[in-house]
């Protein structure tokens, strides 16, 4: 199991520029990019036992933070 953050800037490389651009232009994808790093980090958190948690509750989180990936990278391919 990896405990390496998955970073936005990171997870798309070349679609830095267009992700700054959405966040101060679009507050949809603000806020979703918002919400992916906010669970992103408890992720992270947990993962390296800084907030110990439950698998079934480090997945349920893994699971949100792909959807938002998901939604992230369709905002992305109409840029």
């Amino acid at each position: 199991m990896s405990h390496v953050a998955h970073e936005l800037h990171e997870e798309f490389p070349e679609h830095a520029e267009a992700i700054h651009v959405l966040k101060t232009k679009n507050a949809h994808f603000a806020r979703i990019a918002e919400d992916y790093h906010a669970l992103n980090r408890a992720i992270h958190r947990m993962e390296t036992n800084v907030e110990p948690a439950d698998d079934a509750t480090i997945e349920d989180l893994k699971r949100k933070r792909l959807a938002l990936k998901d939604e992230i990278a369709g905002f992305l391919a109409t840029a």
